[in-house]
């Protein structure tokens, strides 16, 4: 049986990825606890393994200690991603960010939820091959298909017509995820509905709160923003919705569109690179609003284009289910318990 230990913050913060794509690692790892896990969360220990899933200071205070076994660093984001995320003091920024970096070089290995970090890590001074790409996933039991009832029951909720055609967009209100195109290809289209799940979790230190503060508090008719939304609850919102649409800028390996995807609603995104080793063919794409108009357009006229795109959506669902990442998760598991003298970056 492999001992091992979690540490992680990511749940203090509602509204974010690292916090679901954390819960959904743990709840696979508890179905099988008793067989092969002696598994504990922020517990400092002595443990085979402990997997690092946030960069709390205390955290990285146990990887000068032995009884941590190998040390496993969760990358969700770099200084890159920080930046265009939150607005923060130059001098507090530099610091921070060397600390990110001399944090992931304690690791003795790292796992990467996009392939596309690989290089980046690698220009930053970390070894390629102590960095593994392991995938997001979810589970059905968590997000799945649901019921026509459940569909009208949100809407009514949200003053949004039984027939209408709704769009959902899902994430922290920030520039980087495309908010403000969101807004805009709604005013374009104002028979469309489009609901945006998520809110400011990291409140004023957001980059451009003020600006978009004011946007969300006075949106156009056929734009709803319920805020932040229990996790629990999101598949109420995808299943209501017609289309999952995401215009962001930047991202990893969002958690939202897995959801959405295991929920079986097509995904219309941004036309980005890091999507092209993840995703695959199971998107629609375009790299402007005109562009992101005239997939809609067609999604709303095109019934056979449509299907194909719903189709897509389930090959993805399967691809980066719970079942096919159990097998992953446990061999690399397995993998580092082999090796529990493994040295540090140092």
């Amino acid at each position: 049986m492999i001992k091992l230990t979690m540490l992680s913050s990511a749940e203090k913060v509602k509204g974010q990825g690292v916090a679901s794509a954390y819960r959904e690692l743990v709840n696979l790892l508890h179905s099988q606890t008793q067989q092969t896990y002696d598994m504990a969360i922020n517990n400092y220990r002595r443990t085979d393994i402990t997997h690092y899933h946030t960069v709390d200071f205390p955290f990285y205070l146990t990887t000068f200690f032995k009884r941590t076994g190998v040390k496993v660093g969760y990358v969700h984001f770099l200084p890159e991603t920080v930046d265009e995320s939150l607005q923060l003091p130059k001098l507090f920024r530099t610091i921070f960010y060397r600390y990110l970096v001399s944090f992931y070089k304690r690791m003795d290995h790292l796992v990467v939820v996009n392939p596309s970090f690989i290089p980046k890590l690698v220009a930053l001074g970390l070894d390629k091959d102590r960095i593994h790409y392991i995938p997001n996933f979810v589970s059905k039991d968590t997000f799945a298909k649901g019921s026509d009832q459940d569909r009208h029951a949100l809407r009514a909720e949200l003053g949004i017509p039984a027939d209408a055609f709704v769009i959902i967009g899902a994430g922290q209100i920030q520039h980087r995820k495309g908010v403000l195109d969101f807004i805009e290809v709604a005013k374009a289209r104002p028979e469309v509905h489009f609901v945006w799940a998520g809110g400011f979790s990291f409140g004023r230190i957001t980059a451009g709160y003020a600006e978009l503060k004011r946007v969300v508090e006075n949106p156009p008719a056929n734009v709803h923003f319920p805020g932040i939304v229990e996790r629990s609850e999101m598949s109420r919102y995808y299943n209501a919705a017609d289309l999952f649409f995401s215009p962001s800028y930047n991202e990893l390996f969002p958690m939202t569109i897995l959801e959405a995807m295991s929920c079986e609603k097509p995904l219309l995104l941004r036309d980005l690179d890091l999507y092209e080793d993840i995703l695959f063919h199971y998107y629609q794409k375009a790299s402007s609003n005109d562009g992101f108009l005239t997939v809609i357009d067609r999604l709303l006229k095109d019934t056979t284009f449509y299907k194909k795109a719903v189709s897509q959506a389930q090959q993805g669902a399967y691809f980066y289910s719970e079942e096919r990442l159990t097998d992953i998760w446990n061999g690399f598991y397995q993998q580092m318990a082999s090796n529990k003298q493994a040295p540090s970056y140092g």
